[in-house]
């Protein structure tokens, strides 16, 4: 499990921090009973980015904008009354690169040592700039009968972890640790779960695709095609404002009828696309695992879409969830009528709040 930053200090509650490209979701988690038990949550969106991309909190050329996301922060942990200060964050996918190795058996001592030469070939950046982590994920027997061992290969830059580092600080909170978001998401949704599964999680600015096997991650793979381009898709389509696209987007999804029904034409092309990545990312794991996909858990506040489920059924074929994070927590009673709501764009910061106590 990746923990970039020393686990330094002990508390009954943590804040688990996802700092998404357009908004920012905070859930506050304390160990209960039987369950980890929800203790408060905040969400703080940011729609500036539909008009102009550099309004997003963060984007995918690894820039980070410290001043705003502190003050962003300072409002949510002001607004919703956060008692807990300890935070475990995500990084977000598009800070992180990730690649599947293939080694010779070997003893554990011994990969450590060979993934010292191995990683300068496989990174896009200087050793001595990036945080280096690596899985055992499993083997295969090649051609020739020879089993080879597969190993995940994570890198962070630096820069990214002591940005964090800076922001969490100044907004008068500690930055207890960090991981991909991969790691909490599955946490969130998919804990011990035994059947190979892929994770589509639909965000703003990219969609992650994480192939997982008895709970744990296989493979991870990262898209630009995501929930904004079928908001612009639908503006330019339609020759509306961008604000008003994403108001229809979210009312009708792509089950309109009608005189709706032109929504939904010229949405399907952007979700074929993110169909498509998913497929391709199917298909890589399991000609690297020989598993078959069994089924596929949709996150992300595009998993909210109106008959996205249905859709990946008929063109994918396979059983498709909306993930419910809320599963792994016992929370208040009064928020039960908007669970349904909260679920897929809460599943990262639930599978932060929650590493410690599962």
């Amino acid at each position: 499990m990746l923990n970039f930053i020393k686990n330094l200090f002990s508390s009954q509650s943590y804040l688990g921090v996802d700092i998404g490209t357009t908004a920012i979701k905070i859930a506050e988690i304390a160990k209960g009973k039987y369950n980890p038990e929800l203790k408060n949550y905040g969400i703080l969106e940011s729609y500036g980015h539909l008009e102009r991309i550099n309004n997003a909190i963060q984007t995918s050329s690894l820039k980070l904008m410290e001043n705003d996301t502190v003050e962003l922060l300072k409002t949510i942990l002001s607004q919703s009354k956060f008692k807990a200060k300890e935070v475990v964050a995500s990084i977000p996918p598009f800070s992180v690169f990730t690649t599947l190795l293939e080694i010779p058996q070997m003893k554990n001592e011994d990969i450590a040592k060979t993934m010292q030469y191995q990683v300068k070939q496989y990174i896009p950046l200087p050793v001595s700039e990036v945080t280096l982590d690596w899985f055992m994920v499993g083997e295969r027997q090649d051609d020739q009968g020879f089993i080879k061992q597969q190993i995940l290969l994570v890198s962070v830059p630096n820069e990214v972890i002591e940005k964090y580092k800076k922001i969490f600080k100044l907004a008068g909170l500690v930055l207890k640790s960090v991981e991909i978001e991969s790691l909490s998401i599955i946490r969130a949704l998919a804990y011990q779960e035994p059947k190979p599964t892929l994770i589509v999680d639909v965000g703003a600015r990219s969609t992650n695709i994480a192939a997982i096997d008895n709970g744990a991650l296989k493979y991870n793979y990262q898209s630009d095609f995501a929930g904004a381009s079928l908001t612009q898709t639908l503006a330019s389509g339609l020759g509306i404002n961008i604000r008003r696209a994403e108001k229809l987007k979210k009312e009708q999804g792509i089950v309109a009828r009608g005189g709706e029904y032109e929504l939904s034409t010229l949405m399907l092309p952007l979700l074929d696309a993110i169909i498509s990545e998913a497929k391709r990312a199917k298909n890589n794991y399991e000609k690297s695992f020989s598993r078959n996909i069994e089924q596929i858990i949709l996150a992300g506040g595009g998993a909210k879409l109106l008959g996205i489920t249905d859709y990946f059924t008929e063109q994918i074929g396979l059983p498709v969830y909306v993930g419910n994070p809320f599963l792994k927590v016992s929370y208040p009673a009064a928020i039960e009528p908007i669970i349904k709501d909260l679920g897929p764009s809460f599943s990262v910061a639930i599978g932060l709040g929650i590493r410690e106590f599962i």
